[in-house]
């Protein structure tokens, strides 16, 4: 993942300045995550909405900050972020709709394609999956 900060930028104002088509999906996200989570959102550089956090240290000593789980608005698609993406989560994703796959995140061109209580319990599953891993800290 690209090193974040979160932007001095408020969830409303990067709300507002969405284009019109992806404004009321990033709403929805944020209202999804927030039931989903229990968390506050963030904004983060490169247009990313974050939820939780969590400090990592990897076995090469390499380590950081990053949000636990969250989602950009990006023009083709929406990106759902499913941290750290180590966890086989195909038996939820059988039943989540029409998406495609990264590494730790997935895509979906619309939000209408997902079935809105599978991808919420997708992020709950990605969290508690990350917890095991590592502290995650509330937003």
């Amino acid at each position: 993942m690209t090193k974040l900060a979160e932007a001095a930028q408020t969830i409303d104002a990067f709300l507002d300045n969405l284009p019109p088509d992806r404004q009321a999906e990033a709403r929805r996200l944020v209202e999804i995550f927030r039931v989903a989570t229990g968390f506050a959102p963030r904004v983060y550089s490169h247009g990313m909405v974050g939820f939780g956090t969590y400090a990592y240290t990897y076995a090469t000593g390499h380590s950081g900050t990053s949000f636990a789980t969250g989602f950009a608005p990006r023009k083709a698609d929406l990106s759902i972020y499913i941290m750290p993406g180590y966890q086989d989560f195909s038996a939820i994703l059988h039943r989540l709709g029409k998406h495609k796959l990264g590494k730790a995140c997935l895509y979906l061109r619309r939000l209408n394609d997902a079935d809105e209580a599978v991808l919420t319990e997708l992020i709950q599953a990605g969290l508690a999956d990350l917890k095991t891993r590592w502290p995650v800290m509330p937003t």
